[in-house]
């Protein structure tokens, strides 16, 4: 099954370095890396707001535990969001490209 992981990182630098992780231990087939946004959230007992780069992670559900290691590894916050959608519907092409990217994946 694909998987589709979002987090969040703080800055570019932190995104990229978690992005080429995850691709050179084949842990996902493509990592995107979106525009700036701003995240309002609640943060022990105070409403925060910071600017956050969300990354989409095209993985499959047989790598969802290294993908959360290595977020988790390389990630500075103490709750790092990590949100794993499964994906329902997919080309058959993308799906088969995602899953040879995958299938080798270091542990």
């Amino acid at each position: 099954m694909m998987l589709l992981v979002i987090t969040n990182m703080p800055d570019v630098a932190s995104a990229t370095v978690l992005a080429n992780a995850i691709i050179e231990q084949r842990a996902a087939a493509c990592v995107n890396l979106l525009a700036p946004c701003t995240s309002v959230y609640r943060w022990q007992e105070k409403i925060e707001t910071a600017t956050e780069i969300p990354v989409l992670i095209k993985t499959t559900q047989a790598a969802y535990a290294q993908i959360e290691t290595l977020i988790r590894a390389s990630h500075p916050y103490e709750l790092p969001e990590i949100i794993a959608v499964p994906v329902s519907e997919v080309s058959s092409e993308y799906l088969s490209w995602v899953i040879a990217e995958t299938q080798s994946y270091k542990e």
